[in-house]
């Protein structure tokens, strides 16, 4: 009776799912929704006469997923509200609707999105720097990385890429020696150094770097630091012989920050610092190694106000007018625009030389200007030695040959302050020549290298440096900036070719003539091929924001943060109690360079003193900086930044042509595969 009771009790089980609840009626729509009535008042119905008025359609979204900053802003809301719940489940019950189809690909260009990121093999366009063809679709060189053209293409396109970097290579030296005291013949010796030193580090860095088609030289990114060591005060109260002594401290300084950058590279570190260096950081900081020097360029060409103007205007020219005007096949003009405009400026000279336009009766160009009594001379004096080509005589006293040797001028002497100055400088070195190799990587190889190649590639430029400072060039070597312009414009991207035209370096430094001829270049030409240097090395700098996204606020203000301060600093300090014609030996447009004399750092240690006044007096250090801080603490996504993708090893190792591409020859990698910092 008990257990009947009990089952009358128990519920009997219903249908599996259980009903849902009773969903609540739907209300009717408001009067205002049937009709469309358009209120003046109600938010509600201003936003549904935006809809109608612009032809809107009022459906229900789905649900987006949060926004991403790597994938960019989500799509802009519907202006129209979407009806209420109760009447969207009444006209689903009423008519059934079909699922919404997907979302068509978006094909606008996203406010903080670039594209793809830079790097990826299988979408990075290729770099488009200066030059593209009609159609413009840039185009790949002729011949690539691993090509073998043959003997004859690798000697003529050697010599024609080696031509058109001719610039970046001779005209620091002819720069720096003159400032430290030197003499034509000493700037001939440094002349026949530089091409000597350029040649092997080429080589070195062809089979042991990261075996891109890449010259190496001195760099534009020592001058600033080498600069303002020659202007140390304690070389103010030289009276002889200062060369010699300079470029002893210099040797010093260079093989200290040659030796750092060693460490940088073979000990990994360059693979942990590459996930802070993207293109954000790199344009501003190239940028302010070329606008650095303003102060020198046109103060130097107005000396001589009609040759320099005339050299500029040639090699513009040449490099903007024609440069698609085409001569046997190649764009002449382009690719050869500085050394043509050189040579045309320099014969005219020499022509207005030989008429006497630039003689002054009783006067001689070789007597300082302090010691004519005549006021007559003292006043065309500097114009004669600006505008003559005849006022060096290196080419007359050089010997045939000559022999640049380790530790000519001297051992080396080694002072801590100037060594860390040099370090900074090196690391600045690292970072542009990172540019260099992902650009150039694009054009020729298979795939960008692996962060070791990367570290491979710096640890060999530490040690090319170090060879620059026992060999005496004045400034450390590395991956000159050029190397991408001249690789777009030549359509040569082949190793074979840079190794010949390396070794014709080294040929054409034991001839002492060759260095002399490039050291009797008159001083206002030169100013006038550096202004037309610098700038192109700015706009290569610049030219890195490609691969970033170009209408981003967040990557504008931090370049354009990076650029005023990178200007604005360095004036403070080198303006700082500065008194004008308080030092007369030192021309004007170098006396920024003194700042360890008189800057607004004064600490307990003169060796402090010195490091941070030289520091923040240079450019490119407080580009470096600020964007280095910005970039990296500012949030931003991938593609926004640009951030640089380079390749893995170990899906490299499984790809005979990256490996080809990067691997060191003679199967010496292979003994190395252990360490991560050598690359493949």
């Amino acid at each position: 009776m008990s257990s009947s009771s009990g089952a009358a009790r128990r519920a009997r089980p219903g249908p599996w799912p259980p009903a849902p609840p009773p969903q609540p009626q739907a209300q009717p729509l408001s009067w205002a929704k049937r009709t469309g009535f358009q209120s003046r008042v109600s938010g509600e119905s201003v936003a549904i006469a935006s809809a109608s008025s612009s032809g809107q359609v009022s459906l229900p979204r789905p649900a987006e997923a949060p926004s991403d900053l790597e994938s960019g802003p989500p799509a802009r809301p519907n202006s129209a509200l979407p009806p209420p719940p109760a009447a969207a489940a009444a006209n689903a019950e009423a008519k059934p609707q079909p699922p919404p189809p997907p979302p068509p690909a978006r094909t606008r260009r996203r406010d903080s999105d670039g594209g793809r990121p830079n790097g990826q093999a299988a979408a990075a366009p290729l770099p488009q720097l200066l030059e593209e063809e009609d159609d413009g679709a840039p185009e790949r060189p002729k011949y690539e990385l691993r090509d073998s053209p043959g003997v004859f293409p690798i000697a003529v396109y050697g010599f024609q890429h080696y031509i058109s970097m001719l610039g970046s290579i001779i005209l620091i030296p002819l720069l720096m020696v003159p400032a430290m005291g030197g003499s034509p013949d000493d700037m001939a010796a440094v002349v026949s150094t530089v091409l000597l030193v350029s040649g092997m580090t080429t080589l070195l860095h062809t089979f042991c770097g990261t075996r891109l088609p890449l010259v190496q030289g001195p760099s534009f990114v020592y001058l600033a630091p080498a600069l303002a060591i020659i202007y140390s005060p304690e070389f103010f109260g030289l009276n002889h012989n200062n060369f010699k002594h300079i470029m002893k401290h210099l040797q010093g300084a260079i093989i200290i920050g040659g030796a750092f950058q060693v460490l940088l590279g073979y000990t990994g570190l360059m693979s942990l610092f590459l996930r802070l260096i993207n293109p954000v950081v790199i344009s501003p900081t190239v940028a302010a190694v070329g606008l650095s020097f303003f102060s020198y360029g046109f103060t130097k060409v107005g000396s001589c106000i009609e040759m320099g103007l005339l050299q500029l205007l040639i090699v513009v020219m040449f490099a903007l007018y024609l440069r698609k005007v085409k001569l046997f096949g190649y764009r002449v003009f382009l690719i050869y625009a500085v050394p043509l405009a050189l040579g045309i400026t320099w014969a005219i000279a020499f022509v207005l030389t030989a008429t006497g336009v630039y003689s002054y009766r009783g006067c001689d160009a070789n007597i300082p200007a302090s010691n004519n009594v005549s006021a007559y001379c003292r006043k065309h004096v500097l114009r004669m030695k600006s505008c003559r080509v005849d006022t060096s005589h290196a080419l007359r006293s050089s010997p045939w040959l000559r022999f640049p040797y380790p530790l000519q001028w001297g051992t080396p002497i080694f002072s801590w302050k100037m060594g860390l100055v040099m370090c900074v400088a090196s690391v600045i070195a690292s970072v542009d020549s990172v540019g260099s190799y992902h650009a150039s990587s694009l054009f020729v190889a298979t795939r960008p290298p692996t962060a070791g190649v990367v570290s491979r590639g710096i640890g060999v430029e530490g040690v090319s440096t170090v060879l620059a400072g026992l060999w005496g060039t004045g400034v450390g070597s590395a991956t000159i900036t050029e190397n991408v312009h001249t690789i777009a414009v030549t359509k040569m991207g082949n190793r074979r070719a840079v190794g010949f035209g390396a070794i014709v370096l080294i040929l054409l430094s034991f001839v002492g003539k060759v260095g002399a001829f490039i050291a009797s270049i008159p001083d206002v030409l030169v100013a006038a091929l550096l202004c037309f240097m610098w700038a192109m090395l700015c706009a290569l700098g610049l030219s890195n924001l490609r691969y970033s996204a170009k209408g981003s606020s967040r990557n504008s203000i931090v370049v354009g943060l990076a650029l005023f301060l990178s200007l604005s600093v360095p004036s403070y300090f080198q303006q700082y109690r500065l008194q004008p014609n308080s030092n007369s030996s030192v021309p004007t447009y170098f006396q920024p360079y003194i700042v360890a004399s008189h800057g607004p750092i004064h600490t307990g240690s003169s060796g402090v003193n010195y490091i941070l006044n030289t520091l923040l007096s240079l450019n490119m250090v407080i580009a470096f900086l600020v964007a280095l801080i910005l970039d990296n603490t500012v949030p931003g996504g991938r593609q926004e930044r640009g951030l640089y993708v380079w390749s893995e090893a170990e899906a490299a190792r499984r790809e005979s042509a990256v490996m080809k591409d990067y691997e060191l020859p003679f199967k010496i990698g292979h003994a190395f595969r252990w360490v991560k910092c050598v690359g493949l």
